[in-house]
């Protein structure tokens, strides 16, 4: 080495073609001995024309098509497949979505399954509760009975009133009018209330009948979730 005018020192030029010529004996010697080239795979395809490729890193020209990585001895270490197009990707977002759901509903079933096993721990309890669920649509109904005999009670009359005067052939006064046509709507809108009160008895009974069905099941020794969602178990009342 000799000083710089600088005062650093720096390899003389014949040093330095030394050093150079030994880092290429290195590097040929190192190139040749066992497990040197396995660290850089070999990738090959064949590209759209057909022509097969081969090189140490991904293979631009096959980019859309399915490229291989093999080994130092030729033996395939790995496929590495062609990128998904729009469809493909689309098809595989759904079928995730898909999956996602039914993870979510499998846990929902188990989740609803559990519930219904602390909930009624036997038939006995599951029967009161249907009883109890019953009851007060029971009492509706008997309300909406009776508010229909009364509002026939009251009609009575305005009828009685209203033949007079077709008996004498004049025209409804506007009152007794207002009179009955209010009877009228409120007597239709509480058959309607009724006719609906009565369908929930029957969709009441109906749940509870799924319910115990499948707490049977569940008594009986099966998984929670393992019968998938309770039909109606979106929609039904938890009471």
């Amino acid at each position: 080495m000799r000083p710089t005018g600088r005062g650093w020192w720096r390899p003389a030029a014949g040093y330095a073609r030394c050093v150079a010529r030994a880092g290429w004996v290195v590097w040929i010697v190192g190139a040749g001995l066992p497990g040197w080239s396995q660290s850089r795979p070999i990738y090959t395809c064949v590209d759209a024309s057909g022509k097969k490729l081969t090189s140490d890193r991904p293979i631009a020209e096959c980019n859309a098509r399915e490229q291989r990585v093999l080994n130092s001895d030729g033996s395939v270490k790995q496929v590495v497949p062609p990128p998904p197009t729009a469809d493909e990707r689309s098809d595989m977002e759904a079928r995730e979505r898909e999956a996602q759901a039914e993870r979510v509903n499998r846990q929902d079933a188990i989740r609803r399954d559990r519930n219904l096993l602390a909930r009624f721990p036997d038939e006995a309890a599951h029967r009161r509760a249907r009883e109890a669920a019953l009851d007060d649509v029971r009492k509706s109904v008997r309300l909406s009975e009776s508010r229909l005999l009364e509002l026939a009670r009251e009609r009575k009359p305005l009828l009685d009133e209203s033949e007079f005067y077709v008996g004498v052939g004049k025209p409804l006064p506007g009152k007794l009018k207002l009179q009955l046509d209010a009877n009228d709507a409120a007597t239709e809108a509480q058959r309607t209330l009724l006719q609906n009160q009565r369908l929930e008895i029957v969709r009441i009974d109906e749940r509870y009948d799924v319910e115990l069905t499948r707490l049977h099941s569940l008594w009986k020794g099966a998984q929670p979730g393992s019968m998938g969602m309770l039909a109606g178990a979106a929609s039904a009342p938890r009471r």
